[in-house]
């Protein structure tokens, strides 16, 4: 067996840069300010040793798997916690309205930007398009069998799969069983109840502790990204990824801003400097529901209560989603259309903002979540499903912002209900405290 000396030199690289971002934190540098310099040290490695990062890669992965590991029981111990603290059990019908209606609208929005933005830039025009003949299309269920896998089936494979959906319903059922049983005997449920409590508590103390490797996991998860996919799958795609990359911006900091300041009056300065952490995990892990915990617990220092933050935050995290069904399937539609010629009409593009905003909802819970509602937008408008691998080098580093978007756009729909339903603290959200904050991630 040859040995990869090129792959323990990146390890070996790789093991010193953490040691070096292991001294600024002992120097009490700023975590956002050192995960972007783990974000920088990355991508220099991945370029470096380019194809050569399998013994680095484990580093990001480990810290991905772990921080997953814990949505589950958070998720559980959490939402049952919030709905036996609630005062009002009709409330929950109220939030679950209001937060599937803003999420998807946040899929409309970003859908609708993409088509205008890509036909004025003329994305994919020019392009020398030759569609690969050996390309096996990603399944999409029948909705039928999409709207049976919400609700819960087996707590313990589901759970396992990290299916969050009926996660969430089964907590929601044995907290309405235990405000039930409380009105009747309230001493018969006070030890459940305390132990979720004691133990919702404990959960997001290790969540805390975890989090505190994140700039060490983004060195590793980043030098892989960029080694994977170098600057020879990159460049002939460039135009693309800036766009999207562009769009996610858009999106992320314009949209959600202009939906807090008019919807919740609120200033959305505020809003981005308290979810920074979660934004950052959002960006380097690439996992909506792995970066659920870091989200919830920036929400929650911005003075959100926590039966709305933990019933919406992990709902955004499936429902919505205008990075991955919104963004990415409309931006490789426009690159289809105009890369192949295909002639596309007014009504065309609205009936395909209508269908990635319907393919939000459809796939909730399915894994590969960008490459299945790509391919059910595709089918659904007749587009040339081969298209999507063509796309597939640069969709690695578009996740990073599609994720991020993703995330983004659940934390600002939760935080508006939260203020809709009288849920916000006014003074932890205005009054922004970087010591607090430190305490997400420290």
């Amino acid at each position: 067996m040859s040995i990869d000396f090129l792959a323990i030199g990146a390890l070996a690289a790789a093991i010193l840069l953490i040691g070096v971002l292991a001294f600024l934190r002992k120097r009490k540098v700023d975590f956002g300010l050192r995960t972007i310099i783990a974000l920088v040290f990355g991508v220099v490695l991945g370029i470096i040793f380019e194809g050569h990062t399998n013994y680095v890669r484990p580093i990001g992965t480990v810290y991905a798997n772990v921080i997953s590991a814990f949505v589950v029981p958070l998720l559980l111990f959490s939402v049952i916690s919030s709905v036996t603290n609630l005062k009002n059990i009709n409330k929950l019908k109220t939030i679950g309205v209001k937060s599937v209606g803003l999420l998807t609208s946040t899929t409309f929005i970003a859908s609708t930007i993409t088509i205008f933005l890509s036909l004025a830039l003329g994305v994919g025009k020019g392009a020398d398009i030759t569609l690969p003949s050996d390309y096996e299309a990603k399944e999409v269920p029948e909705i039928s069998q999409v709207i049976i896998d919400l609700f819960p089936k087996n707590f313990f494979s589901q759970a396992s799969a990290n299916t969050i959906v009926p996660v969430i319903l089964f907590s929601l059922l044995i907290g309405i069983a235990v405000v039930a049983l409380s009105a009747k005997d309230p001493q018969g449920v006070k030890p459940f109840k305390d132990f979720i409590d004691s133990a919702s508590k404990i959960i997001n103390t290790v969540i805390t502790y975890i989090i505190e490797f994140t700039p060490y996991a983004v060195l590793a998860l980043v030098a892989n990204a960029v080694s994977n996919n170098g600057p020879g799958k990159l460049l002939p795609l460039l135009s693309v990824l800036i766009v999207a990359y562009l769009l996610c911006v858009i999106q992320t900091f314009g949209v959600n801003s202009l939906l807090i300041g008019a919807i919740a009056k609120l200033n959305p300065i505020k809003f981005f400097k308290h979810i920074w952490p979660a934004q950052v995990v959002a960006f380097t892990t690439q996992s909506s529901i792995g970066t659920i915990p870091v989200t919830d617990k920036c929400l929650r220092n911005a003075g959100v209560s926590e039966s709305i933050s933990s019933f919406v935050v992990p709902l955004g995290a499936n429902v919505g989603m205008p990075g991955c069904a919104g963004i990415w399937p409309a931006l490789l539609a426009v690159f289809a259309i105009h890369g192949l010629n295909i002639d596309y009409s007014a009504g065309q593009y609205f009936l395909l903002i209508l269908i990635t905003t319907l393919v939000s909802i459809g796939t909730v819970g399915v894994p590969g979540t960008a490459t299945i509602t790509a391919t059910a937008v595709f089918a659904a408008a007749g587009l040339p499903i081969e298209i999507i691998v063509i796309l597939a080098p640069i969709s690695s580093i578009v996740d990073m912002a599609r994720t991020a978007t993703n995330v983004s756009a659940a934390a600002a729909s939760t935080l508006i209900i939260a203020k809709n339903e009288n849920e916000l603290d006014l003074d932890k959200y205005n009054n922004f405290n970087d010591e607090k904050q430190k305490l997400i991630v420290e």
